[in-house]
Formats: C-alpha cells, sequence, structure tokens
C-alpha cells in the first residue's frame, strides 16, 4: 500500500500516464471511425482512357513514434531520436506502381507531341498550372526493362522529379489528388501498428515470406503482390523496389524537427539530393528493408551513364536506377488547388531548367496539358 506522500510524488506521473492513455484511445477512437464511414474504404481506379487499374487501402490517422530504438540490430544513427508523430488519415497504393501504370504516363511523350505538331491543347500562361512533363523516350529501353516489363512489375529508374510528375498527371486526369507519401505517413503506414523492426516483428528469418532482398531476389525485382502484406494489406513495403517519398535526407532530421504533426516534419528538399527513399530493395539486406531504415540518393551517380548533357531529368541509367521505384497516397483532406504544385512541380531551379533545355533545345520530353477531356483528345488522334 502507497503512502500518501508516495501518491503526492506519483501524482504527476499518473496523470502523464493518464493523459497518454486517453491520446491513444482518442486515436483509436478516431481511427474506427474514419475506417467505417462509406467515403473511406478500399477503392480500386482505372485510369481514365485505359483499362489500366491500381488498388488504393485506406491508413487511419493515428501516432507513433518513428524511428528506431537504439538497441535495435542494424539500426543506423540517421533513425534516432525516435519522435512520436500524428499522422492524418490517407489512402496508399496496396502495390508499388506497376509498368502497366507508369507505361501509361511514358506514352505522353508521343501524344504531346502530336498535339503540338497540331496546334491543338497548347501550353500558355494561363494554363501552365494544368501542365506536365512527359519523361523522354527511353534510350535503352533494354537496360530499364532488363527484367522484363511485366504489368506486374514494379516501375524502376525513375527520378523523383519523375514520380511527382507521374502524380500530377493522375490528380489532373482524374480530378482526385494524389502525391508520394511524406517519411513519416511511409514509415507509419510500413508499421501498420507494429513498433517491431518489421511490420512482422523482429525476425529477419521471416523476411523472405514478406520481401524481395539480396537473399531472395536472385537480383532482380519481384512481381508486386506475390508475398505476405502488412496488417494494413500492403505488399511490399520491405524491399523489391526503394520507394521515394517527399522528403530532403538530413541525417539529423528527427532531432531537429519542432512539430509533432506529419504535415509539419516534412523536409521540403531545397537540393537536387540526397533526398529520401523508404524500404530497400531486392539488392538490400534484411537491416536496410526494416521499417525504419533510410536510404539517401545519390543522383549525379545514378544519371552517371546517361550520354546526354545534361543528364536525363525523368530517368536514372546505373544498375542502382533499377532498385529505385515509388508508391502513391490521397489524403482524406486534400489540399487547396494553389498548393498542389509543391507536392507535384520541380521544386529547385536547376531541376527546371534541365527539363526546359532538354525539351526546349534538345527535343526529348515534352510538355502537355492533363485534364478530363485528355482521353477524348487522344483517342481523336488515333
Amino acid at each position: 500500500m502507497h503512502t500518501l506522500p508516495t501518491l503526492i510524488l506519483m501524482l504527476p506521473i499518473l496523470c502523464c500516464m493518464a493523459i497518454t492513455e486517453r491520446i491513444w484511445a482518442q486515436e483509436v477512437d478516431r481511427a474506427e471511425t474514419i475506417q467505417s464511414t462509406p467515403e473511406f474504404d478500399p477503392y480500386s481506379k482505372t485510369i481514365p482512357g485505359t483499362e489500366v487499374a491500381f488498388d488504393m487501402l485506406p491508413i487511419p490517422a493515428g501516432t507513433f513514434l518513428m524511428g528506431s530504438p537504439e538497441t535495435e540490430p542494424g539500426r543506423n544513427a540517421d533513425e534516432g531520436p525516435a519522435v512520436q508523430v500524428r499522422v492524418d488519415a490517407f489512402w496508399m497504393g496496396k502495390h508499388e506502381v506497376t509498368w502497366s501504370e507508369y507505361q501509361q504516363f511514358m506514352k505522353l511523350c508521343t501524344v504531346f507531341d502530336r498535339f503540338n505538331d497540331l496546334k491543338i491543347r497548347q501550353v500558355t500562361a494561363a494554363n501552365r498550372i494544368d501542365a506536365v512533363t512527359a519523361p523522354s523516350q527511353l534510350y535503352d529501353p533494354g537496360f530499364v526493362y532488363e527484367v522484363g516489363n511485366d504489368a506486374r512489375q514494379p516501375a524502376v529508374a525513375m527520378s523523383q522529379f519523375a514520380a511527382r510528375q507521374y502524380t500530377k498527371w493522375l490528380s489532373l486526369l482524374t480530378g482526385e489528388f494524389y502525391r508520394l507519401p511524406t517519411e513519416a505517413e511511409w514509415e507509419y503506414a510500413c508499421r501498420a501498428g507494429t513498433t517491431t523492426a518489421y511490420c512482422f516483428g523482429d525476425n529477419p528469418q521471416q523476411l523472405k515470406q514478406h520481401g524481395c532482398f539480396i537473399d531472395n531476389s536472385d537480383d532482380v525485382t519481384s512481381k508486386v503482390g506475390v508475398r505476405q502484406p502488412n496488417a494494413w494489406g500492403l505488399f511490399d513495403m520491405h524491399g523489391n523496389v526503394s520507394e521515394w517519398v517527399l522528403d530532403q535526407y538530413h541525417a539529423d532530421w528527427y532531432g531537429r524537427r519542432k512539430s509533432s504533426s506529419a504535415a509539419h516534419v516534412v523536409a521540403w528538399p531545397k537540393k537536387l539530393f540526397p533526398r529520401v527513399l523508404r524500404g530497400g530493395s531486392w539488392d538490400s539486406d534484411a537491416a536496410r528493408c526494416r521499417c525504419a531504415a533510410r536510404r539517401q540518393s545519390d543522383d549525379d551517380t545514378w544519371r552517371s551513364y546517361d550520354p546526354n548533357s545534361p543528364q536525363s531529368p525523368w530517368w536514372f541509367a546505373s544498375t542502382q536506377g533499377q532498385t529505385i521505384g515509388f508508391r502513391i497516397v490521397r489524403p482524406l483532406k486534400v489540399p487547396p488547388r494553389d498548393q498542389w504544385a509543391r507536392y507535384h512541380d520541380a521544386d529547385i531551379e536547376q531541376i527546371r531548367d534541365h527539363v526546359d533545355q532538354r525539351i526546349n533545345d534538345e527535343g526529348r520530353g515534352e510538355w502537355g496539358i492533363v485534364d478530363p477531356d485528355l482521353p477524348a483528345a487522344i483517342k481523336k488522334l488515333k
């Protein structure tokens, strides 16, 4: 039995525990409420003008501890100090973006070129907000499609800028706001309510059932969705391809954050690289596929085999490029239309200059307007 002085001393601790439990209860209640509403269900979406569909799964709002404990095997210093982050609800792609999806975006280069020749659907100062740059045609398709371009293979070798433009194209085409996940959203979704090194526990020996990595990949990507998903139904969060997120890479970012809100802990990029990729790849060991593991991009090296100058702002021409892919999210709370560009367009002058030079001076890549009328306009070309 505790004495009165002891209880008085313990009172702040008990109050803190009660507040913490109440916060967690509120988050759980909010997550369950959102999950039970019809407007926040899983859904499948066919890309307008195509027969290609993709699946989105609801990820409930919640609070989690981002990063890893110092005792976790394989941990790197940039995974801490662990920080508590609040995440709003969003949908996330059930799978990584596949070639069947990404090739619909790639086709726009030829389409926009035809539009320009016909002087239709031209980009102007008034409609430039709806303009998208289609990636240039591959100068060596065999390299990018080294393991084939099967519809269920994850698309690879695109830059973060190209992935962002893909999400812009999809947003303008469907009228629904899609983007890359933030680093916090990605880890939260990967963990799916767990606090362990992997979404399935701490034993790396079980990774073969959940991910494609160096021990079972045969040095190539795997078709998406062939292994076990996490508790929220997401496939290939561990391995297969490293996935782009929105953030710039800072080794000390967790210690520098000033808010627990995921929207306020995004490290918005201010230089070309390094930026963050998550999840590990077919070329990664088990430790680099952990929930908290962070990978930094090295764009100059990954473009080093590109014979053009400037080197492509859309493609990586190196073996490491084949370890890079992405997955999309759709937030339940949609930002105002005038804020979409921050998530979609080139965020530094170097990228904008290289895009303009490649398109205007070299004729590689194209600008074009994307809206719900685009599929009908493409159909008329045929």
